[in-house]
């Protein structure tokens, strides 16, 4: 794969369970930079994130996340699959009963994260990118909402992947807040990193313009 890609689709038939969802999928995700995944509520937009993060193997796939052939990906591959991506979601997912430093602890440690200090340090390092360095200590409840969306970003960050998935990562956002989250999300681009964004927030489509792509009568439509 072309080594500035963070992932490739092609000729995709993606189906969930006998339904076919989106088909003859055909796409190119840069590194460094962000595009939007639009399209009407059961079109397909979740199915193509499932298909890129494992969840969903299509009938018929050519393509590479990172260095993983699609094609060939074997279900004990999957978990390695997801620790090269990084995920955001709309309802932040962070655990309740644990501090966002120890959310972060507990992710690293899933991965395979040993040594102490290396953990703390790559903890360190993502909280600062996000801008909670002086909250990691705070419970979720404790933070605002922009605030545990900044943390399940620095969650994604972990592993230091070529591409994050956010999946509606503004939607439970107020206007300025998402504003201020968009603009995080395009930081993380221009540091090289893909984002591949779902939304239906035409807010951020118009004052965030970047390459779109619209899920629509089962297919996969470049806007611009």
């Amino acid at each position: 794969m072309d080594n500035q890609l963070a992932a490739k689709i092609a000729n995709a038939d993606i189906y969930q369970g006998e339904y076919l969802v989106l088909k003859d999928v055909n796409l190119d995700l840069r590194k460094g930079e962000l595009v939007y995944l639009v399209g009407k509520t059961g079109s397909g937009k979740s199915s193509l994130l499932k298909t890129l993060y494992g969840d969903i193997k299509p009938n018929k796939i050519e393509g590479y996340i990172g260095t993983f052939d699609l094609a060939k990906l074997k279900q004990n591959e999957i978990p390695y699959l997801r620790r090269s991506i990084g995920i955001v979601f709309q309802d932040f997912q962070l655990l309740p009963d644990r501090s966002i430093t120890e959310n972060l602890k507990f992710v690293l440690k899933a991965c395979g994260w040993k040594d102490k200090t290396e953990i703390e340090t790559r903890i360190s390092e993502v909280l600062s990118k996000v801008g909670l360095e002086q909250k990691g200590y705070k419970m979720p409840h404790q933070l605002s909402g922009g605030e545990q969306q900044r943390a399940g970003i620095a969650r994604a960050l972990l592993n230091n992947p070529d591409l994050i998935l956010a999946d509606e990562p503004t939607g439970n956002l107020d206007p300025s807040t998402s504003e201020e989250i968009m603009k995080l999300l395009f930081d993380i681009c221009n540091s090289g990193k893909s984002v591949l964004l779902a939304t239906h927030d035409t807010n951020i489509l118009s004052k965030f313009t970047s390459r779109t792509i619209e899920c629509t009568n089962g297919k996969l439509i470049e806007l611009n």
